[in-house]
C-alpha cells in the first residue's frame, strides 16, 4: 500500500566556527528521496539525504529539514549519529568535515579539523562511523579513528593502527568487555585495545583478533558481532572468530538500535531479537523497488532508508504495508538545466558532457515546483522514452505546455504535467544525424529551445543539416533554417548550448566550434554569421552560455572568459565585428570581468542586470553594464552547496533567482521582477503595514509597475516623502524608495531621512511614455 508522507590527530587546538542562517532570502530545494544513513533520537528520525538532512517527529509525524540554508555546508554525508546525553546531532562528511547540529539546524557548528590535516591525503579523510563512550566520541575514518570531546567540543588523540604506524580504513568502532575494537579494511584485521589505555596513539597497544577485510563490528546482549568482507557474520568467543552464516551479499548496515540487531542488506532487512532470533524480514517491496542503505526500529515500527523514496515506514509485526516519508523535493540533486515562468520552475537532470556526448543515455524524469509551494515529479518511465531531457522551454501563451529537448530521442511535449507527445523523425521536422556507414543509426540530439514573441519555438538540432527548427504548436507547422553558408556539413557542428532572439527576430546561438552565432531568416542579404576567433577576441570558439539583454546586447560566456557584443545591428554587414571585454578597475588597476572563468549560464533579469555563473567560483549579480558587483556568492559566504553552478533561472513574476548547481538547488529571493506592460494591476505590500513589520530591512515594495516609471509617495495632506524614477533611484544605492525591475523598494523614511508617523500615504505612479498614472492608498501604522 502506497502512502505519502509530505510537510509542506594530533589535534590539540579545536578549529571550529558557528556555521550563518541564511532562511531570510534563500530557500533550500533539496531532493529528500536517496537515503545515505538515519539515526533516532529524543523522539524523532534523522535522515541524511545526500547533502542536507529531514527531521521526522516519531510522535506527531512533523516533519522539519536541516541544509545549507540553515548552515550545513551542502558536502555529501557519509554518517549521522544523535547524541542522547548531549541532545546533539553528529554530521560527518566524505571530506572529513565534521559538524555539530543543535536545536533543529537553529545552530550549526563547523569543525574542520580533519578537514585541513596536511599530513593526511584528501581522499583519506572520509568520515565513516561515530561511537559514543564516556562522553567521548570515537571517529572511524579513512586514515583511523579520532578521538573528540564531546563536551569540551574539541579533539583529542588520533590512533594510526596500521602496521609501523600506517594510515589505514577504519570502518567501524565499538566498545566490549573493556576494549575498543575496530573493524578495518584492506587486509588490516579486526584490531583491539584497552579503551583505557592512555597510550593508544602507539600503534603497539593495538592486537589483531582475526584477519581480513571487515565492514562493521558492534556489541550487543554481551556479544561481539563482526561482519567479514567475505559475507560472513561472526561473533567473538574468548579471543575467537566464529562463523554464525553468510549473507548471500554483503550487508551496507549493521546496528543496535532499541535492544534489536538489526543488518540490512541493500535488499532486505534482518531484525534480531536479544536471543538472536530473526524477529522480522523486510524484503524490498515490489511498489518500492529501490535499495536499502540502513534500518532501525523504534516502538512497533521499523524505519528504512532507501535511495529512491526517501524513509519507508512499516510494522515490526507484519512488514508489508510502507508508508513514504520525506519532505517535498525533486527527483534529484543533480539538475542539468532549470526552467522557469511565472511561478513555476521546471527541472531536468541531462545529461550530455563537454565535448556533446550523450552517452551513456540517461533516464531521469523531470521535476516541476508548482506556484512555489509544491513538487511534481514525472518519473522517468513516464517520458514516452526520452533520454538525456535537458534544456527546457515553457510556452509563454500556455503556461502548461512545455517543451523539453531529449539529447537522442527528439522533443518532449509536456501538457499539465503529463508527457503527451515525443516528436521524432517519424511525426515531425526534425531529423537524425546520419554516420557514414551506419544507415541505421538514430539520434535526434535537441538541446537549445526557445520561443519566440508570437509563440513560435525555435530549437537547436545538433549534427544535422538543418540544425535550427521552428515549431508553431497552434497550427503544428515545423520549418528548417540550413547553416550552409557557415556551416558546410552538419556533422562539423556537435551542439548548441543556447539559443535567444533579439527584439529583430534574429536568433542568437551558442555553438561548440562555430563559437556565436547569429541567424536571420527574414534578411534579405546575409541571413548568417558568426564570431569565433582570437582575432574577433572570442577567448573560445565553444560558447557555454548567452543572454540577449533589454539593449539588445548579446552577454555570453565561454569556457575561458566572458565577452559583450555591443552593437548588433551591424553583425550581418561588417566583416570586422569584434566582441568586448568588459573592463573593471579592481584596486585601481584595469582588469577583464571574469577572466578565463569558465561562464556555464548568463540570466538579465528586470532591471537589465546579470546573473552569471561560473564552473568554479559561484554565482555572481553585475550591474547592468557589469561594472559593479553586486553579489558574489559562493558556498562559503551563503546556501550554495558548490561553486559549481550548473545553470540558472529566474521567475519573472517573483523575480526569485534558482541556482541548479552540482549538488541540489537553491533559490534566492533577489525581488528583481519583469515590468509590465501598463500600470494597471500595480499593487503595494504589505498593506497595511503592522507595527511588527521591519520596514527598514523588509521594506514595502510597489510591485508590477511599468518600465519606465516615476514614482511619488506624499502623506495624506500631499506632503512630498519620497521620489524614485526609474534609471535613477536603481537598487542597491541606498534610496529610501529604490526600483528594481517592476519592483519598488520603500524603507518607511521620508525626505529627511527619518521614519515616516502612523498615517495613509498615497503612492502616485507615472508612466513616462505612456502617461498612464495611478494612486495607491498605503496604511502605516507604528
Amino acid at each position: 500500500m502506497l502512502q505519502r508522507l509530505v510537510i509542506t590527530l594530533f589535534f590539540l587546538m579545536p578549529f571550529v566556527h558557528s556555521a550563518q542562517n541564511f532562511s531570510a532570502l534563500w530557500q533550500g530545494h533539496y531532493s529528500y528521496l536517496n537515503i545515505t544513513d538515519i539515526a533516532e533520537g529524543n523522539g524523532k528520525l534523522y535522515a541524511a539525504a545526500e547533502n542536507a538532512i529531514f527531521v521526522y517527529d516519531l510522535q506527531t509525524a512533523e516533519i522539519q529539514t536541516i541544509s545549507t540554508v540553515n548552515g550545513l555546508s551542502g558536502e555529501i554525508i557519509s554518517q549521522i549519529y544523535y547524541s542522547a546525553f548531549y541532545d546533539k546531532l553528529l554530521v560527518g562528511y566524505n571530506s572529513g568535515l565534521l559538524e555539530i547540529v543543535s536545536d533543529l539546524g537553529n545552530e550549526v557548528l563547523t569543525v574542520v579539523d580533519i578537514l585541513n590535516k596536511t599530513t593526511i591525503p584528501p581522499t583519506n579523510k572520509r568520515i565513516n562511523h561515530f561511537n559514543e563512550y564516556n562522553g567521548l566520541l570515537y571517529i572511524a575514518t579513512d586514515y583511523g579513528i579520532s578521538v573528540y570531546d564531546l563536551a569540551r567540543l574539541e579533539f583529542g588523540d588520533t590512533y594510526f593502527i596500521g602496521n609501523g604506524g600506517a594510515q589505514v580504513i577504519v570502518s567501524e568502532t565499538t566498545i566490549y568487555n573493556d576494549y575498543i575494537y575496530a573493524a578495518c579494511q584492506n587486509a588490516n584485521g579486526l584490531k583491539r585495545a584497552l579503551v583505557a589505555n592512555t597510550n593508544l596513539i602507539d600503534f603497539n597497544q593495538w592486537s589483531l583478533v582475526g584477519a581480513g577485510d571487515f565492514s562493521a563490528v558492534t556489541a550487543f546482549n554481551n556479544q561481539l558481532f563482526v561482519l567479514r568482507n567475505d559475507q560472513f557474520l561472526l561473533n567473538e568467543i574468548n579471543g575467537n572468530l566464529n562463523p554464525i552464516r553468510q549473507f548471500n551479499s554483503l550487508p551496507v548496515d549493521m546496528r543496535v538500535v532499541n535492544n534489536y540487531l538489526i543488518i540490512t542488506q541493500a535488499n532486505v532487512s534482518y531484525v534480531y531479537n536479544e536471543n538472536f532470533s530473526i524477529v522480522a524480514t523486510v524484503p524490498v517491496s515490489s511498489e518500492f523497488n529501490s535499495n536499502y542503505s540502513a534500518a532501525l526500529v523504534s516502538g512497533p515500527h521499523v524505519y528504512l532508508g532507501t535511495n529512491k523514496f526517501g524513509i519507508l515506514k512499516t510494522t515490526l509485526e507484519e512488514p508489508v504495508m510502507f508508508q513514504e516519508i520525506h519532505p517535498d523535493g525533486p527527483l534529484l540533486n543533480n539538475s542539468f538545466a532549470v526552467g522557469a515562468s511565472a511561478n513555476n520552475l521546471w527541472l531536468t537532470y541531462g545529461e550530455y558532457n563537454l565535448t556533446y556526448n550523450p552517452g551513456p543515455l540517461q533516464s531521469r524524469g523531470i521535476s516541476h515546483f508548482v506556484n512555489g509551494e509544491n513538487w511534481v515529479n514525472i518519473p522517468a518511465d513516464s517520458v514516452l522514452g526520452a533520454r538525456d531531457l535537458n534544456k527546457i522551454a515553457v510556452n509563454p501563451f500556455n503556461p502548461q505546455q512545455v517543451f523539453i529537448s531529449s539529447f537522442n530521442d527528439g522533443l518532449l511535449e509536456v501538457n499539465r504535467n503529463v508527457p503527451t507527445v515525443l516528436y521524432n523523425e517519424s511525426n515531425s521536422g526534425l531529423e537524425s544525424l546520419i554516420l557514414p556507414g551506419a544507415p541505421n543509426f538514430k539520434s535526434i540530439r535537441q538541446n537549445a529551445s526557445t520561443f519566440d514573441k508570437d509563440g513560435i519555438l525555435w530549437t537547436m538540432t545538433a549534427r544535422v543539416g538543418k540544425p535550427l527548427k521552428s515549431y508553431n504548436p497552434s497550427t503544428g507547422q515545423w520549418q528548417g533554417y540550413d547553416f550552409l553558408d557557415l556551416i558546410q556539413r552538419g556533422l562539423d557542428e556537435w551542439g548548441y548550448d543556447e539559443i535567444d532572439i533579439d527584439n529583430n527576430g534574429t536568433k542568437w546561438i551558442a555553438g561548440y566550434k562555430f563559437g556565436l552565432i547569429a541567424y536571420n531568416e527574414a534578411n534579405t542579404g546575409r541571413k548568417i554569421a558568426n564570431i569565433s576567433t582570437d582575432e574577433q577576441n572570442v577567448p573560445s570558439p565553444f560558447i557555454t552560455a548567452l543572454a540577449v539583454d533589454k539593449n539588445d546586447q548579446v552577454w555570453f560566456g565561454t569556457t575561458n572568459g566572458l565577452r559583450v557584443l555591443y552593437n548588433t545591428a551591424n553583425f550581418f554587414t561588417d566583416r570586422n565585428v569584434r566582441a568586448e571585454s568588459v573592463i573593471i578597475l579592481d584596486d585601481g588597476t584595469p582588469s577583464e570581468l571574469l577572466f578565463q572563468q569558465f561562464v556555464s549560464d548568463i540570466e538579465v533579469d528586470g532591471s537589465n542586470n546579470k546573473w552569471i555563473s561560473t564552473i568554479g567560483t559561484g554565482l555572481y549579480y553585475f550591474s547592468a553594464n557589469g561594472q559593479e558587483t553586486i553579489y558574489h556568492f559562493t558556498e562559503d559566504n551563503s546556501p550554495l552547496p558548490s561553486n559549481i553552478v550548473i545553470d540558472v533561472a529566474i521567475d519573472p513574476a517573483s523575480g526569485r533567482i534558482y541556482i541548479a548547481t552540482d549538488r541540489g538547488l537553491v533559490s534566492f529571493g533577489s525581488g528583481s521582477s519583469e515590468t509590465k506592460e501598463s500600470l494597471e494591476n500595480a499593487y503595494v505590500y504589505p498593506n497595511p503595514v503592522r507595527p511588527g513589520f521591519n520596514i527598514l530591512e523588509e521594506k514595502v515594495k510597489i510591485k508590477d509597475i511599468s518600465e519606465n516609471v516615476n514614482i511619488k509617495i506624499t502623506d495624506i495632506e500631499g506632503n512630498l516623502v519620497a521620489e524614485a524614477q526609474s534609471g535613477i533611484n536603481s537598487r542597491f544605492k541606498g534610496y529610501n524608495l529604490e526600483i528594481d525591475g517592476g519592483v519598488a523598494y520603500w524603507n518607511g523614511n521620508n525626505l529627511a531621512n527619518n521614519l515616516v508617523q502612523t498615517g495613509v500615504y498615497l503612492v502616485m505612479l507615472s508612466d513616462l511614455d505612456t502617461f498612464e498614472t495611478k494612486v495607491i492608498k498605503v496604511m502605516v501604522v507604528r
